[in-house]
């Protein structure tokens, strides 16, 4: 398939991506293609590169050369933060960061106006429609029997999953989750898996993680980075049984 092919059926289309900071390389000729409604899993040692490029891909920083395309013609590298969010790109980060005070409900029905700006937030009042959604979504996220409960009395797995929640009230066709079990339980950590094939059947999904084993449990395609380039891509197996890879990062 030529280059140009590739990026017409992908959702995210990195290019031969290059970014330094001070002298150093954070990424180096990388490239890396999702597919819509494709679940990906990406590892790596610290210092991979692994943050710099969900940065790139937010927007948060610019590459120094090389090709980011979202939707086939979308150059993320000509779009601010705010606007790519726009786009459809979610972003969850490690920490969690939710509305402690409020309720599991009122942290989803602020982030379903999140998209609708300040203002109209003031004069808003829940359609119908917008409820189902969140009913949805507390489902997904296996909330609905503490919908009524304080965000600051869940566990820290359950304030992972409301995050989560609070960017699906957003509807992004594609989710960047990072180190989302970090924290976890044994039980949270084999939930979060299932929760998150769910979700990837109606999105794209990038999981970042230091967790083998829930890399394993999740089932799909690994990409593995190494000092700002793809090692080695293909099933837990195969990537796990590349020799660069035990070297650079699993024999650590």
């Amino acid at each position: 398939m030529s280059p140009h092919e590739k990026r017409a059926k992908s959702l995210l289309y990195l290019d031969n991506v290059s970014v330094s900071f001070d002298g150093f390389k954070a990424l180096n000729s990388l490239s890396f293609v999702i597919d819509p409604g494709e679940l990906r899993a990406v590892i790596g040692p610290n210092g991979a590169g692994k943050t710099t490029m969900m940065d790139i891909i937010t927007g948060k920083t610019r590459p120094d050369e090389g090709e980011v395309f979202f939707s086939d013609t979308i150059d993320l590298t000509r779009r601010d933060e705010a606007d790519i969010a726009q786009l459809g790109i979610g972003r969850k980060f490690q920490k969690p960061t939710v509305f402690e005070s409020h309720t599991v409900w009122d942290n989803l029905e602020l982030a379903l106006n999140r998209k609708r700006g300040v203002f109209s937030t003031l004069f808003y009042s829940l359609t119908g429609e917008d409820r189902d959604r969140i009913e949805e979504i507390l489902e997904t996220i296996r909330m609905t029997a503490r919908r009524d409960e304080l965000a600051a009395n869940l566990s820290h797995g359950q304030k992972q999953w409301l995050e989560i929640g609070m960017l699906l009230a957003q509807e992004p066709k594609l989710l960047l989750v990072d180190e989302p079990v970090a924290g976890m339980t044994d039980a949270e950590t084999v939930e979060t898996a299932r929760l998150l094939r769910e979700i990837a059947k109606t999105r794209a999904v990038v999981v970042v993680e230091h967790d083998m084993g829930f890399v394993r449990d999740l089932g799909v395609k690994v990409t593995c980075l190494a000092e700002g380039s793809v090692l080695a891509e293909g099933s837990i197996d195969f990537v796990s049984n590349d020799p660069k890879v035990i070297e650079n990062y699993l024999g650590r």
